[in-house]
C-alpha cells in the first residue's frame, strides 16, 4: 500500500485526484498507476484501470487470477466492473469512498472469488484526499 500511496502523491503533484494503485503477482509489483483523467482527457483513466491494463500487458493475459490490487481509495463502479472481468484475486483499498465506492451496491460488483480487504493505511490516503479537495476549494 505504501507504493500505491507514492503513486497517489504523483497524481496530487499533477493536479489529479490523488488515487494510486499497484498490482502484485507472486509478491512482485507488476503494474503501477495513478489517476490521469485530466492529463489524458479521459474519464476512464483511473489508477485501477491503468494498472489493470499494465498488468494484463505484463502477464500477456487478460485475467489477473492470483494477483492483488492495492489502491488508496475504494474502487468506483466502473473500476469494480473491470476488476470483476479481470478476475483479480484480491483487492486491498485504503480509504472508503462513501459516494461512489463499488462496495455500496446491493449486488456485488467484484468477482465472487475476489477477496476484499479495507482500511490499510486509510488515514494516510484520506489525509491526502482531504488536502487535495481543500486546495481545490480555495
Amino acid at each position: 500500500m505504501n507504493e500505491a500511496l507514492k503513486q497517489a502523491r504523483y497524481a496530487f503533484e499533477e493536479g489529479e485526484i490523488p488515487v494510486g494503485a499497484v498490482i502484485v503477482s507472486k509478491d512482485r509489483i507488476i503494474a503501477k498507476g495513478y489517476n490521469q483523467t485530466e492529463k489524458l482527457n479521459d474519464v476512464t483513466a483511473h489508477a485501477e484501470m491503468l494498472s489493470i491494463t499494465s498488468a494484463a500487458n505484463y502477464l500477456g493475459a487478460k485475467y489477473l487470477i492470483g494477483c492483488r490490487l492495492y489502491v488508496t481509495l475504494e474502487p468506483c463502479v466502473m473500476c469494480g466492473g473491470a476488476l470483476f472481468w479481470s478476475q483479480i484475486g484480491e483487492v486491498h483499498y485504503a480509504a472508503v469512498d462513501n459516494k461512489r465506492g463499488c462496495m455500496k451496491n446491493e449486488s456485488p460488483i467484484l468477482h465472487p472469488k475476489t477477496k476484499v480487504f479495507a482500511g490499510t493505511l486509510a488515514h494516510e490516503a484520506e489525509s491526502l484526499l482531504n488536502l487535495f479537495f481543500k486546495r481545490l476549494r480555495n
